[in-house]
């Protein structure tokens, strides 16, 4: 990067480019993966258990010898494959995973779970295939909720998990906290749901697999957040081929989420069926599959305490935490709760911390990573608990932070989970929110609303998250013959605008406009490693990947271009694709120099590796000020402040686009999203998008962001992650926000998300009635 003295360069960092990817989007040039058509293909459909818990038997023959239909696959046919693997188990304490078979046999485990898989030469014909299908069903009681499985007497999902149970663990240090309480002056406790969400991506999942007989091989082409990922589960732990004997392909993917990240049934089952039929089939998920067939997220119920003493200093905290796997083990399910725990203690001076953990399993779809993935869930628990604490002992909820703030000068700071803060000052972030927001007018504000029969609650959220674990990621970036730069890396673009962001790394170095750097992802034959896009790493890693390999290419065109311009390579510069001897006239440029004859190829290149092995910590303060209406319970976010600490921006526009996306999400979740299973039958009630409320424009503030970096000491680009920050802060601030104005109003101190209309008039009538 640039010093800070010097003049910024057009294109590179910290410049609000315009993101390159968009154009040909607008332009309907997009390629997606049910654009991907070869030549006579064939098309799938899965058929789904009504049932959320039932054994059955199947009968595919007549519906076999219906027109058009190539084949269809059962559990019987799928019995030599291996299962979904889970990638997670706890190291001292390892738990058996249950069967996640590619077709369930005799035994569906949630309304949805795939029972068939049939394959015809139209969409049409398939469907009449599924309805031809003659499956006896036996109904089984089901168990839905995590509070109903873990239940004495309740119905097993698996009978080798006894009280359906997968594993009951703890981190943090029991005695300790312990003694903390019974010192304590006063204990705040909240009880809280975090309800299941569905991820809800515009482009739902699809895979479009070609098989060549000749070669024994498969060309995958999905959407997803990470090709290598997906080769390498599908290929060792599900069809057991080597790995060379596929080729995954990501075309444009239209959202991910974390949803996208893992294997699925359908990519094993299309693979199968291209190779039995010696065809090209697709599957393109429809809007009902992705409810019913894909991992959703959240869904924990904790009881979290704080030890207080008398002048509001945190002195120890109690977690209980019970998470719902659903039926199966997604590819990272378990890991989400028990990953999300290490976070709890958030931006607070905790010296006690113990949390009990423990994931069960129910007849509903499997939970796994849904944007932020643990961290969410972590941050809302312990930002309800701190305004908790400040209203048990009369303080305001910013004096109470402000006391227990981990402070600047204890950086590097450990944290009783073991997470090391490496740098932040989060008392100046929340102090610049609440002059943006007007925080000290709001009583006027209040009082005005008042007047006009409504309510008006504010509140915040201060948030910390960890980044970039995902691992070691490789960038190699190439100089063309033309010129241009090509970098080909592992990491996937979803929606992010990696393109852009990467173009800018270059720029930084070589002076390029993003129309000459082209970026190679997504493509397992021309990208040798890749770790795909999850836990906001691509920048915090791949980032510095990039521009490690780049500054690495800049460094051996120098020594080429010496022997041309016959100069001292430190006499050399670079801008614009152009080397120049500096002070002079002398130049060569990127095109020249590539086609110099008698170049060493490997000398036009470079590759660079970087791993954030700790993680990096983006934090921040998001202030939201609410209205509701006593009459009808709707409630209207008025104004929306986010301060955060990224550490450093690499494109100010990109960024502030996914802090905006990302907290409009956490608002959904806040204000009325839930997908709620029927408690006697298990079915999905919030199956569509008539039942299953997302956040329209309408439903979004106008949001104001600033960002208050303070740079990483961990990371070599000093940038700490933001993918998912917005999604983390957001929940909390809009509840507390919530409950400051119904506490005030009508001493009403809990409510769970989502607050919908219906359950704030609920809890402002109920509360009226009580006073009478």
């Amino acid at each position: 990067m640039a010093p800070a003295n010097m003049t910024p360069v057009k294109f590179g960092v910290g410049q609000s480019v315009v993101r390159k990817e968009d154009d040909p989007l607008i332009r309907g040039k997009g390629r997606y993966t049910d654009d991907h058509a070869p030549a006579g293909l064939l098309h799938a459909l899965v058929l789904r258990s009504p049932h959320a818990h039932a054994s059955f038997t199947i009968d595919v023959s007549k519906a076999r010898h219906l027109p058009g239909v190539a084949a269809i696959l059962t559990g019987e046919d799928t019995a030599d494959l291996g299962s979904l693997p889970c990638l997670f188990n706890l190291p001292d304490e390892p738990f058996t995973a249950p069967p996640y078979p590619i077709l369930a046999r005799d035994k569906a485990r949630h309304v949805g779970d795939a029972i068939a898989f049939v394959v015809a030469d139209s969409v049409d014909h398939a469907r009449d295939a599924i309805e031809a299908i003659d499956v006896k069903w036996q109904p089984l009681a089901p168990v839905i909720g995590a509070a109903n499985a873990i239940k004495p007497g309740a119905p097993l999902v698996w009978t080798e998990h006894p009280g359906n149970v997968l594993f009951d663990t703890s981190i943090g240090d029991k005695a300790k906290a312990a003694a903390a309480f019974k010192n304590a002056h006063a204990v705040a406790e909240v009880s809280i749901v975090n309800p299941r969400v569905v991820t809800n991506y515009m482009e739902t999942r699809a895979v479009v697999c070609e098989y060549d007989a000749k070669r024994d091989h498969f060309t995958m082409t999905i959407g997803s957040q990470g090709s290598h990922r997906l080769r390498d589960i599908l290929c060792q732990n599900v069809l057991n081929i080597p790995t060379d004997k596929m080729r995954v392909i990501a075309n444009d993917v239209g959202g991910g989420f974390g949803t996208k990240l893992f294997p699925y049934r359908e990519y094993a089952l299309a693979a199968v069926a291209s190779r039995k039929l010696r065809k090209s089939v697709k599957w393109v998920a429809d809007r009902a599959d992705h409810f019913l067939g894909d991992s959703q997220g959240r869904d924990n119920i904790t009881t979290a305490r704080m030890a207080l003493d008398k002048d509001g200093k945190f002195l120890g905290m109690d977690v209980d935490l019970v998470a719902d796997m659903g039926g199966y083990l997604s590819t990272f399910g378990p890991y989400i709760p028990h990953g999300g725990a290490g976070m709890l203690p958030g931006l607070y001076d905790i010296q006690a911390f113990y949390c009990r953990v423990r994931t069960v399993f129910t007849n509903t779809v499997p939970v796994d990573a849904y944007r932020g993935a643990g961290r969410p869930e972590a941050a809302y628990v312990v930002e309800r608990l701190v305004d908790a604490a400040a209203r048990k002992l009369g303080m305001s909820p910013d004096a109470i932070r402000r006391k227990n703030f981990i402070p600047p000068r204890a950086m590097p700071y450990k944290t009783a989970t073991g997470k090391v803060y490496d740098s932040g000052d989060f008392t100046a972030h929340m102090k610049r929110a609440q002059d943006i927001a007007q925080w000290k007018e709001f009583p006027k504000r209040a009082k005005a609303a008042k007047k006009a029969g409504l309510v008006r609650g504010i509140g915040m959220s201060t948030y910390v998250e960890v980044c970039g674990t995902m691992g070691e990621e490789t960038a190699d970036v190439r100089l063309d013959p033309n010129g241009d730069v090509t970098i080909l890396i592992g990491t996937q673009s979803t929606g992010q605008g990696h393109q852009t962001a990467y173009a800018q790394l270059v720029a930084e170095q070589f002076g390029l406009s993003p129309d000459r750097v082209h970026i190679v992802q997504g493509d397992t034959d021309r990208v040798a490693t890749g770790l795909g896009t999850g836990g906001s790493s691509s920048i915090p890693s791949g980032g510095v990947s990039v521009e490690r390999a780049t500054r690495k290419l800049g460094a051996r065109l120098k020594d080429i271009a010496a022997e041309v311009l016959e100069a001292g390579a430190g006499d050399l510069e670079i801008s614009n694709g152009t080397i120049r001897v500096a002070g002079t006239d002398r130049t060569i440029t990127f095109a020249d120099l590539a086609k110099r004859p008698g170049i060493d190829p490997s000398k036009l290149s470079a590759s660079e590796k970087f791993s954030s092995v700790d993680g990096t910590f983006p934090n921040g303060t998001h202030l939201a000020e609410v209205e509701i209406d006593p009459a009808t319970g709707v409630v209207r976010i008025m104004n929306y402040v986010i301060v955060d600490d990224f550490g450093a921006t690499l494109n100010p526009l990109l960024l502030e686009g996914q802090v905006h996306g990302g907290a409009a999400q956490g608002i959904g979740q806040a204000l009325m999203e839930q997908a709620v299973y029927d408690p006697e039958d298990g079915q999905l009630v919030t199956g569509t998008f008539m039942d299953y409320a997302l956040p329209r424009a309408a439903d979004a503030p106008s949001f104001i962001f600033e960002t208050h970096n303070i740079p990483c000491a961990t990371n070599p680009l000093g940038v700490k992650g933001a993918g998912e920050a917005g999604s983390i802060g957001s929940c909390a601030a809009v509840v507390n926000a919530i409950i400051e104005g119904l506490s005030r109003e009508y001493g009403i101190e809990h409510i769970d998300m989502p607050a919908t209309a219906e359950r704030v008039w609920m809890a402002i009538n109920q509360s009226q009635q009580r006073a009478r």
